[in-house]
């Protein structure tokens, strides 16, 4: 008996099961595909769904296979699978999967990301290639009734009691499924569109969370007590380096703002070079409530820059997030957050409207973060990419908790420090118009640093997981 069974996402994807150790084949259809000839057993059901998921597993414990190749997408050419197949059996994996080569137009590697606890986001890209223990796949319980989370909930349970294993190597070839560049990709997570996907896969995720120990209720920590005076009540926090198109618009729409309470503008300007620091000068010159400050370290990335602000004597009571390339939408907002920080919120998340660089709307439009909940929003953040915008802050407690130094993902490992203790607040109308445009840093990414920022965010969902489960305990 041939030791693997694979099961494909179409017809396109047979002609890559050429290999002496594939027995059995089965083709996971939709249900108004058409179906192969040459008896090809066909599996029908939505593609992600339970349904289909337990008709992969039915056939498959028919089969005896000891692993099951799985083709998630594409029609990719398989190079080495007696190579998988190695790695699967000398680790003892439950998942084993690889790298790739790129063959749309130019050839190239296509490295993934190690899986680790905390890669349990919905998105985690395994490529189009995985190979599972046949045996692990029958035993594990999975859920019924997902309409697409069937794959989720079975790679999080087979997840829980195996390892999960990538092989370095590129062991396959094909056509790279989606081209988009990052910046055009970044905003998936939120699409309304799929927010009955978001509801499911958060069920998926929370169960996942209750099984492994690490969900937790609501938080109710109080907010840390205001250890030190403070100058104004608020302060806009806005890291720059070399934003000179873009400042002057940042910084007016902050000054702009009509409060019934003292604030000020800290600008960290990190040493630019293009003329930003001095038309910052020019407009602190006319307005002392703009603090330009200029780190002495040349380490710093915006994580560094925001703890720079929050230590320094002019902070606020409350931090408020500006980024360079943005606008305020009104003259309201400053307001808006403060009321909703007074009422004993550690963090409040505004929402914001994507613009292009003369502020004309662009897809996605409106990102408000409905996925949030009072109730298990806390939870849920360990499965999506990030909270949101404008962030707010309580400086005391924020203090407490700290930035880390680093340009990609500093907001979200504060936010889910934050979310794990304390309560957080949420204003769903747009506050904020976010520029995208050529000069914003995650436009298009390279794939190496697309890999890093995700390998971090793993990073933090893998400490703070630890933290959680420590938190509730046995």
């Amino acid at each position: 008996m041939k030791p693997l069974a694979a099961v494909t996402a179409g017809p396109s994807a047979l002609a890559a099961l050429r290999s002496d150790l594939v027995g059995e084949v089965a083709v996971a259809l939709e249900p108004d595909m058409t179906a192969p000839g040459g008896g090809i057993t066909v599996i029908r059901g939505a593609r992600w769904s339970s349904h289909a998921l337990e008709e992969i597993r039915g056939w498959l414990a028919g089969t005896g296979a000891e692993y099951l190749l799985w083709i998630l997408d594409g029609a990719p050419e398989l190079l080495d699978v007696e190579r998988l197949v190695q790695c699967a059996r000398d680790s003892g994996a439950a998942i084993t999967y690889s790298d790739y080569v790129d063959v749309a137009g130019d050839v190239r590697p296509h490295p993934l990301v190690d899986y680790q606890p905390g890669s349990l986001r919905d998105d985690f890209d395994f490529g189009a290639v995985v190979l599972l223990r046949a045996d692990r796949v029958l035993q594990v319980e999975t859920t019924a009734g997902l309409a697409c989370g069937g794959w989720y909930d079975l790679r999080l349970r087979l997840s829980e009691g195996g390892e999960i294993l990538r092989v370095p190597e590129p062991l396959y070839q094909m056509v790279e499924g989606d081209g988009r560049a990052t910046g055009d990709r970044v905003f998936d997570y939120v699409d309304p569109r799929r927010r009955e996907y978001q509801i499911e896969m958060e069920r998926v995720a929370s169960a996942h969370l209750d099984r492994i120990g690490a969900l937790l209720p609501p938080p109710e920590d109080p907010l840390l007590p205001d250890d030190r005076d403070f100058p104004v009540t608020a302060s806009v926090i806005v890291p720059v380096k070399d934003r000179v198109e873009t400042i002057g618009d940042a910084v007016a729409s902050a000054l702009g703002q009509e409060a019934r309470f003292d604030f000020n503008v800290l600008v960290v300007d990190n040493h630019s070079s293009d003329g930003t620091g001095e038309k910052l000068d020019a407009i602190a010159a006319a307005d002392r409530r703009l603090v330009r400050l200029e780190p002495k370290r040349h380490d710093l990335g915006i994580g560094g820059c925001w703890q720079l602000a929050i230590d320094h004597d002019a902070c606020g009571r409350y931090a408020v997030q500006l980024d360079s390339d943005d606008l305020y939408d009104g003259t309201g907002v400053l307001a808006r957050v403060v009321s909703e920080l007074e009422r004993g919120f550690a963090l409040v998340i505004g929402s914001y409207t994507t613009v292009d660089f003369d502020l004309a709307p662009r897809p996605p439009g409106l990102v408000d973060h409905r996925e949030w909940t009072a109730a298990n929003g806390h939870n849920n953040a360990l499965r999506i990419a990030g909270l949101g915008a404008p962030r707010a802050f309580h400086v005391p407690t924020l203090r407490a908790v700290g930035f880390p130094n680093v340009s990609y993902g500093e907001d979200y490992a504060v936010a889910l420090r934050l979310s794990r203790s304390y309560r957080i607040g949420r204003i769903y109308e747009s506050l904020y118009w976010c520029r995208r445009w050529q000069g914003n840093t995650d436009s298009a990414l390279p794939l190496e640093t697309s890999n890093r920022y995700h390998a971090y965010k793993d990073r933090l969902r893998t400490i703070e997981l630890a933290a959680r489960r420590a938190q509730r305990g046995p």
